[in-house]
């Protein structure tokens, strides 16, 4: 692994993290062609998700700097989507709590785990609630655009088994980091 270098996936890193701040801005300004630009913003950054980690890993040209940006970048987008669309009224306050608490108890466990050297592989579940969260995020937001009862329930469907995922697959990291940490 390389230090510190920039590379073509960090950039695009690095372009994820400005369009989770656009993405915020124009989710909030109630006005459905605002709410189409979110929509497309939002995919384009789930989708550069994808292609990062693919890109650096095939050209093996990962990086500590890209390691330590991706998943900040990756909760720059999910949590500024969720708090917007919390903001909105479109997602339980409720909802986002219980994802940031895990998301806060998941670092802690991984700063820990650092500081003594442990590394904690992403899970399975970890990438499923991922990718639940976003599919989530995409049919609210699309709702917001067409509002069809049809996106408010499969919204609703989508963000709860997320929820559940999200406590399952933090539960399963804090049991894994813990049983590591006491070796």
């Amino acid at each position: 692994m390389k230090k510190n270098k920039l590379t073509g996936p960090t950039y695009l890193t690095i372009a994820r993290m400005i369009v989770a701040v656009v993405f915020m801005v124009f989710v909030l300004i109630p006005a459905t062609w605002t709410r189409i630009v979110a929509l497309i913003l939002f995919v384009a950054g789930a989708i550069s998700d994808l292609i990062d980690g693919k890109w650096a890993r095939k050209q093996k040209i990962v990086t500590d700097l890209g390691a330590f940006l991706d998943p900040l970048a990756d909760k720059m987008l999910v949590n500024l989507a969720f708090l917007a669309l919390v903001d909105i009224g479109a997602v339980p306050v409720w909802v986002f709590a219980i994802i940031l608490v895990r998301d806060f108890a998941v670092d802690g466990m991984r700063m820990m785990a650092a500081r003594d050297g442990v590394t904690i592989a992403a899970s399975l579940y970890g990438k499923l609630k991922t990718t639940l969260q976003l599919t989530a995020l995409i049919i609210i937001q699309l709702n917001l655009v067409v509002n069809i009862n049809l996106f408010t329930i499969l919204g609703n469907i989508a963000l709860y088994v997320a929820l559940i995922l999200t406590v399952f697959s933090g539960a399963d990291y804090l049991i894994k980091g813990w049983k590591k940490l006491i070796k």
